[in-house]
């Protein structure tokens, strides 16, 4: 999971870099899902991937423009079948 602060609250310089670039993302990263918050502040994403470092990098291309926090999580049907 990943949570973006939008830095001084500029979501229109975040989603006109995406309008232009894309997602910016390295191979064997895979977008799933995102929520805005009606705020327009933060923007929660769900990326999947197996190499922390493709997360690095596509937060390199974002940091100017967005803080963020990355909790790594796994579906609860997982978590409830390995505390079995």
């Amino acid at each position: 999971m990943v949570i973006e602060q939008f830095r001084n609250q500029n979501a229109k310089a975040v989603y006109a870099r995406f309008r232009e670039k894309g997602r910016l993302m390295p191979d064997g990263l895979t977008f799933v899902a995102s929520w805005v918050t009606a705020d327009l502040g933060r923007c929660f994403q769900v990326m999947e991937c197996d190499d922390v470092t493709l997360l690095q990098r596509w937060v390199a291309e974002w940091a100017d423009l967005v803080e963020f926090e990355i909790l790594p999580v796994t579906p609860g049907k997982e978590t409830a079948a390995a505390l079995a």
